[in-house]
């Protein structure tokens, strides 16, 4: 699944890059056309000029007349240029408003034409030596055609980050569809086996001399019901109700004391508090807690201290899970909550991913590591709206 969005990603980025590119070379072929189309055009203009100022043949008059009021999108700035090299400034569709009031404005647009393009002279007089030079700048078409490739590759960059945006709310979307569905196959598989375990249990009551041990089979089957039904609660949308964290977490303590060895040593810190209340859902919530307590576990290696602390804020209950372990890397922080990735040689990977999910998308808080250090432990930290 991964490499099929991976590759539908790259072949979406090479066509874009294509059409860009593309679209970049034919912008340019189209911009030096209309470029070589202006010049002609000019040379024509500044052709009529000639004729109109050649007052001793009336020969195509009109016409120049004609080529010359015609030109209504190229601007131009005419420069007089005599023996003494004074000039004159006059111009041809620029603003005149902005001419009259801007004493600046002539001579900036002169100096952008004459990076723009070579000006074409007309000799006035031999003597005394006069000559127009006629400077002309990029028509609004062509600054048009010249912009087209980034409006283009804007238009490609957005497209393209819709559909990436678009694939990758579509492939969370299975994923999610897979985790549900996968969890409420799973409930539904142990659902049969453990009700037919509870009923040989209370058969193994009935017979004397039994009780010690259909006591400890009881509890097993007690925790495989209750994985079942955090599982089923997985696969469906949860229902959350108001209960006491500080209960709810020192229940799971006492469960995971049962299991820890004689040198560890955990601690529930509620700042005095009693009873925070917080709406959850109880066996899904209890699960992130064993996992965050059975992850400091393996951290501190059968000796240490772990330590919750539990915060009731304004607007939320803040619950700190830290341990006294070997720490995480700066490399792995970022990974921890990612599918399958463990650093324990036995374990799928999952639990910080089911633990994150839990808490994010059920209960719609946060969960992250608040703090670790390599050596010295982690802190882990739930957050939860009142």
């Amino acid at each position: 699944m991964i490499r099929k969005w991976f590759n539908g990603k790259t072949l979406l980025f090479i066509l874009a890059a294509a059409i860009v590119t593309g679209t970049i070379f034919y912008s340019s072929y189209l911009a030096k056309k209309i470029a070589a189309d202006e010049q002609k055009r000019m040379e024509t203009w500044v052709e009529a000029q000639r004729t109109i100022a050649d007052t001793s043949s009336s020969f195509n008059l009109n016409l120049a007349a004609k080529i010359s009021s015609e030109n209504s999108d190229i601007p131009i700035i005419e420069v007089l240029v005599g023996e003494k090299d004074s000039i004159t400034n006059g111009y041809r569709n620029l603003n005149s408003k902005k001419a009259k009031s801007d004493s600046t404005y002539l001579l900036k647009k002169l100096q952008e034409f004459r990076k723009q393009h070579e000006p074409i002279s007309l000799v006035i007089n031999e003597n005394p030596y006069t000559v127009n030079r006629y400077y002309y700048g990029d028509t609004v078409l062509q600054r048009e055609v010249q912009y087209y490739p980034i409006v283009q590759l804007i238009i490609a960059g957005l497209f393209l980050s819709i559909t990436i945006i678009a694939q990758r709310t579509s492939y969370i979307s299975t994923q999610n569809q897979l985790w549900a569905g996968m969890a409420k196959e799973t409930a539904h598989q142990l659902g049969t086996p453990v009700s037919s375990l509870k009923g040989w249990v209370e058969v193994l009551k009935e017979i004397s001399a039994t009780e010690k041990l259909s006591f400890e089979i009881e509890k097993d089957v007690n925790r495989l019901e209750l994985i079942t039904d955090r599982f089923g609660k997985i696969g469906s949308h949860p229902h959350l109700e108001e209960k006491d964290i500080v209960e709810q977490v020192t229940i799971m303590i006492d469960y995971i004391k049962r299991r820890a060895g004689k040198k560890v040593n955990i601690i529930l810190d509620a700042e005095g508090e009693q009873r925070i209340p917080a709406m959850i859902s109880p066996p899904l919530f209890d699960w992130v807690i064993e996992n965050l307590l059975k992850n400091a576990l393996d951290a501190i290696e059968g000796k240490g201290l772990v330590k919750v602390h539990i915060k009731n804020a304004a607007t939320q209950v803040l619950i700190d899970v830290t341990d006294t372990g070997k720490g995480i890397s700066k490399n792995n922080i970022a990974k921890v909550f990612e599918p399958g990735f463990t650093t324990k040689k036995r374990g799928w990977g999952l639990g910080l991913t089911l633990s994150k999910r839990i808490i994010e998308q059920y209960h719609k808080g946060s969960i992250f590591v608040k703090h670790s250090e390599q050596g010295k432990g982690t802190t882990f930290r739930i957050e939860l709206s009142k």
